[in-house]
């Protein structure tokens, strides 16, 4: 009785601070309805949603590895960009050595390979990263400008590699023979590839959100993040914790370079860079750290691309930099920071 009294005058927040906490998880519907009224015609809104929403989950598939890596670690990697390629380029080299798989009519091996490209990707991606850790990022620790400037040097060491071992051109990199081609309905165009990003990126996010929150090892990071002196007071060596998110953020940049190349259908060693700037757009309006915020950003970013696109072309891509500026007017740590989502 006693407990059920003392939990019983515990005052509930007040509705407008309640309000304003759930905000930043209706700011995609709202977008998705202004795009509705602007746009004026449900087929077409329907066809640029979705694939504004495959978009931005492939966004989020890249996004989510960095917002770790500045959420626990405090590092500004620029170099992110570099397993973008270096994933595109690895992916792409098993999948056009599998063309009896990807040419061939049967969802099973066309999902075969690219899940070995995938895997490839990710495997010499965390490896990458673990060695960039080490040599590159450990030494510039708590040095942010020492930051910016190593990893941009090893952005452009890696795109230098990736002509070397690849050549200096462009790689044609075909979908695989199912995932080719659309569906429509209701007037709805649904292109099949960008459905299976939708599947992965929201497994990921899952998988993630899963991860940090009802697993030992996702409290001590989420802990590591919060104060990572206490952590290592407690007996835990956080370095260790570091090292292990800067491969898995890696890998996961290397997944999305594949996804990525199979979603232009053409690879370039530039590539990482100029998607590194959409990258920072995410991670910046969903708040640093936060894996919930990025995902949110990150569909933000999609939608707003493609609506924009259809509506005004010429503005489309200033776009998202008026969304960031617009997002962090109203809150200036981003939608949902490290902590608080």
């Amino acid at each position: 009785m006693t407990d059920q009294t003392s939990d019983a005058s515990i005052p509930s927040p007040p509705l407008a601070d309640r309000l304003k906490a759930q905000a930043p998880y209706w700011t995609v519907p709202g977008l998705a309805v202004l795009g509705l009224v602007l746009i004026a015609d449900a087929s077409t809104w329907g066809t640029l949603t979705l694939a504004g929403l495959a978009m931005g989950m492939l966004i989020f598939i890249m996004a989510s590895g960095l917002t770790l890596v500045f959420g626990l670690m405090d590092v500004l990697n620029f170099g992110h960009g570099a397993f973008i390629s270096i994933g595109a380029f690895v992916g792409a080299t098993v999948l056009l050595a599998l063309t009896g798989w990807t040419g061939a009519d049967s969802l099973a091996l066309n999902l075969g390979a690219v899940l070995l490209a995938i895997v490839a990707a990710m495997l010499a991606t965390g490896g990458l990263g673990w060695f960039f850790e080490r040599v590159i990022i450990k030494p510039v620790y708590g040095a942010h400008l020492k930051q910016i400037l190593v990893t941009m040097g090893g952005l452009i060491v890696a795109e230098e590699l990736i002509h070397l071992f690849w050549g200096p051109n462009q790689i044609p990199l075909p979908r695989p023979e199912m995932l080719k081609g659309s569906w429509v309905a209701g007037g709805v165009i649904v292109e099949k590839y960008r459905v299976l990003a939708v599947v992965l990126g929201a497994a990921i996010f899952i998988g993630l959100r899963w991860s940090l929150v009802h697993t030992r090892l996702g409290l001590l990071i989420r802990a590591g993040v919060e104060n990572g002196e206490m952590v290592e007071a407690l007996g835990y060596r956080v370095r260790r914790l570091f090292v292990l998110v800067f491969v898995a953020g890696s890998a996961l940049a290397g997944l999305g370079g594949v996804m990525w190349g199979l979603y232009d259908e053409i690879i370039t060693a530039q590539m990482g860079l100029n998607i590194l700037v959409l990258v920072f757009i995410v991670v910046i309006i969903g708040g640093l750290g936060s894996v919930e915020g990025c995902f949110i950003g990150a569909l933000l970013v999609g939608l707003m691309a493609n609506y924009t696109g259809f509506l005004a072309p010429k503005v489309a891509l200033g776009s998202n930099i008026l969304l960031m500026v617009v997002i962090l007017m109203w809150r200036p740590r981003g939608l949902l920071p490290a902590g608080k989502g």
